[in-house]
């Protein structure tokens, strides 16, 4: 049984940094990509960033340059940095990694910035 536990979020000012931590245990075999999403108040889960196997990473636009996706492939861990936060980045973010062959989802955690 495959199993990912997020933790980091929190409250913060605006133009506040959180970071946020995913790892993956139980039974892997392979890792894939591992990523973040995020769904806001009343808002539909979106997209934030991602990172593949060989390091490469892709951003939604909205976060692009105040958020880094990380990996740690030891820990099976991946991590995002969010820096210069805005009230519009409050929401329940999600991890999401693509593991033996199956997409998994952490339960999420909620990040909350103040203005």
């Amino acid at each position: 049984q495959v199993q990912l536990v997020e933790s980091g979020g929190g409250s913060v000012q605006a133009g506040g940094s959180l970071r946020l931590s995913c790892a993956a245990s139980g039974n892997i075999s392979s890792i894939r990509a591992m990523g973040w999403y995020r769904q806001g108040p009343g808002k539909q889960r979106e997209f934030v960033a991602i990172i593949n196997n060989s390091g490469s990473a892709n951003y939604a636009d909205s976060v692009k340059g105040r958020f880094t996706i990380s990996r740690d492939h030891a820990k099976n861990t991946v991590y995002l940095q969010m820096n210069s936060l805005k009230p519009e980045d409050t929401a329940v973010y999600y991890c999401r990694q693509d593991l033996n062959g199956r997409t998994y989802w952490g339960k999420g955690t909620l990040v909350t910035v103040s203005s």
